[in-house]
């Protein structure tokens, strides 16, 4: 029995996928979801009924693309599960990246498929240049990325002179990647370390951000500090 339930979600089609998701629909992840900016092409279907719904599909790059093509919000949230990273070319990744702007859906195309992607330092360099703020947003969180964990060539002083000059007028799609790689500058970069957090309270931004208990700040001194304790 289990063997066929694997065959038949391996085998569905797109028109039966769109029908089992629309038979999941939430009033209240549709609300929610309408609340954090996104478009009314969506059912509302709880992120643990999608993964449930990818693990058994499992991976199928070319069904994955005809899922995104429809661009509703579930199916391309599911899209992002099923997806082969590397079967993409960095034109169609861009493409993809700028076709989407609900928050969730981007964060999650960003955390399965670029960051994963072989072309990634490529698209990184020409999303750093870009004022659209989805894929901004992109090449802000891979360079933070780059400044945590492969740091040789990026230019440091010139990242610290952009958030200065960018980042209190910045989208605040953007301004939250963008405060990630300050914190992550001043916490992996001793040498920066008084520089990040001097600009963090020059700018104020996240100062007053609401945080639940046990949680750290995005208030850039704050965390930096904090991380910096925390590595003894």
């Amino acid at each position: 029995m289990n063997n066929f339930k694997d065959e038949y979600y391996s085998a569905m089609t797109i028109d039966e996928i769109l029908t089992d998701l629309k038979a999941r629909t939430n009033e209240k992840v549709w609300k929610m979801n309408k609340k954090n900016g996104a478009h009314n092409n969506q059912f509302g279907v709880m992120m643990g009924d999608i993964r449930k719904l990818a693990n058994k599909i499992k991976t199928n790059h070319t069904l994955a693309l005809e899922l995104w093509a429809t661009g509703n919000i579930e199916a391309r949230l599911l899209a992002t599960l099923i997806m082969v990273p590397k079967k993409l070319s960095t034109d169609e990744l861009d493409k993809i990246a700028r076709s989407e702007k609900f928050p969730q859906l981007a964060d999650w195309l960003y955390s399965y498929i670029i960051k994963l992607h072989p072309g990634k330092e490529e698209l990184r360099i020409k999303w750093m240049q870009e004022t659209e703020p989805t894929v901004a947003r992109h090449g802000w969180s891979l360079t933070s990325g780059r400044i945590t964990r492969e740091p040789e060539g990026i230019d440091i002083p010139g990242l610290l002179n952009r958030i200065e000059t960018e980042m209190p007028t910045a989208d605040p799609f953007v301004q939250w990647t963008m405060n990630s790689a300050l914190a992550q500058i001043g916490i992996n970069h001793p040498q920066y370390r008084q520089q990040a957090l001097a600009l963090g309270e020059k700018l104020g931004i996240y100062r007053d951000y609401p945080v639940s208990k046990g949680c750290t700040s995005p208030f850039a001194p704050i965390w930096i500090n904090e991380m910096v304790k925390r590595q003894g």
